[in-house]
């Protein structure tokens, strides 16, 4: 019996999402989004930027907590598609084991932003060489992103295709990087590229025109055609350089409940009851809102005020209601308190962090590990400069020594 080819979800929140203008993400707060993520069923985080100084603890912690806690979610670096960039990413990350790398496609970006430093035979020439290197030095998986495929040239983006597959790629990340395409051009060039390739192809859409989602699910849904797995790019709350990249939410739900899709087969690991806890956690580490129509997690997705829509929903939840709100994680009171607060902070003392910590219901073995772990708590109010979650309270108490290598940085 054939295998069913499936959708699986990389989110890229950590690497795409802190690319966002004007805002950005503590190392704390990517590591929580890694462990919600997790949480969540996501067959990959791309986590950052191997070839980055400042993240280099911060990534090779996130590898020793997924070992250490024995996560399934796969954590992928980033990189430019040159050998050099290579071989620093395994030197600053030793156990890097999924990787991406990236090169330009397009005649515009070849001769507009390479300046002839490349053509386009010597990008093939240079992509081959890393993806070699990267097989060398231990990858265990390597996706090749073709930037800017949109707006490539169809045969020429074959040949690179088939010259990554030739390499030793396991799959070809389609970006459509200034989110140019619409549902019916990116069907058709992933269906070219699929078909003539034969390898799982990885969907990467950007939000410029307003459908980001449609044109993932489209890319998406040309590759399973075709016969082979596909991976959409994911952020939460579609965070992303310029107008976002797809938000994972409204991915899932397309794929569960969108006409037509129906026997197409979404990675089953999949727990969107996720949702809600790391859309609002996303949206409080990024300071950015939540808008009131995001489809699933926004105040809205369930409101209903008009008489007739009222009136129907209260009748039955399927005349207004495409989904469950519980199947997104929502429904369950939140407490907020309204008297006295003792929050942990950086000029927190003993007594204080102590209550905080036992209304966590975390004990600690002695005063000495106490002291400790307020320590750290201190260094990580200052390393994310807000008030730290309670999940975030209970991660540096469980893991404190992964903790303080993700606060350490030295320039």
């Amino acid at each position: 019996m054939t295998k069913k080819p499936k959708i699986y979800i990389i989110d890229v929140t950590n690497r795409d999402g802190v690319q966002t203008s004007r805002i950005c993400l503590s190392k704390l707060e990517k590591t929580m989004i890694n462990m919600y993520l997790n949480d969540m069923g996501v067959f990959q985080s791309e986590f950052g930027f191997p070839v980055t100084h400042h993240e280099t603890n911060y990534l090779n912690a996130n590898l020793e907590l997924a070992k250490r806690a024995g996560l399934s979610l796969r954590l992928g670096g980033w990189l430019r598609a040159t050998k050099d960039d290579v071989k620093v990413a395994f030197k600053q990350v030793p156990q890097l084991k999924h990787l991406n790398l990236s090169i330009s496609t397009s005649d515009q970006m070849i001769t507009h932003k390479f300046k002839g430093k490349l053509d386009h035979q010597s990008v093939i020439k240079e992509m081959m060489e890393a993806v070699k290197e990267a097989r060398k030095l231990g990858a265990e998986s390597i996706g090749v992103n073709a930037e800017d495929a949109s707006r490539s040239r169809m045969d020429y983006l074959t040949e690179f295709s088939l010259q990554a597959k030739e390499a030793g790629a396991d799959r070809i990340r389609y970006c459509d990087t200034l989110g140019c395409d619409t549902p019916f051009t990116i069907y058709e060039r992933i269906k070219i590229i699929a078909g003539a390739v034969k390898i799982p192809v990885e969907i990467h859409c950007h939000n410029d025109l307003g459908m980001v989602v449609a044109n993932s699910i489209a890319g998406a849904k040309a590759a399973i055609d075709c016969g082979v797995d596909t991976f959409i790019n994911t952020c939460v709350n579609g965070m992303g350089e310029r107008s976002g990249n797809a938000d994972i939410v409204s991915v899932i739900l397309a794929i569960k409940y969108g006409s037509g899709l129906t026997g197409y087969c979404l990675d089953e690991k999949i727990n969107l009851k996720m949702a809600w806890k790391i859309c609002k956690y996303a949206s409080y580490a990024f300071g950015v809102p939540i808008p009131i129509n995001q489809p699933g997690v926004g105040a809205n997705a369930f409101a209903h005020e008009s008489g007739i829509h009222a009136d129907g929903a209260l009748k039955d939840r399927r005349n207004y209601e495409l989904y469950d709100f519980e199947e997104l994680g929502r429904g369950d009171p939140e407490i907020i308190e309204t008297g006295r607060k003792i929050t942990a902070g950086e000029y927190s003392g003993i007594k204080g962090f102590r209550n905080v910590y036992d209304k966590l219901e975390v004990a600690f073995a002695d005063d000495k590990e106490a002291s400790e772990i307020l320590e750290l708590a201190r260094y990580a109010n200052v390393h994310n400069q807000k008030p730290l979650v309670d999940d975030e309270l209970r991660f540096i108490a469980r893991y404190p020594d992964i903790a303080r290598k993700i606060f350490t940085m030295a320039p």
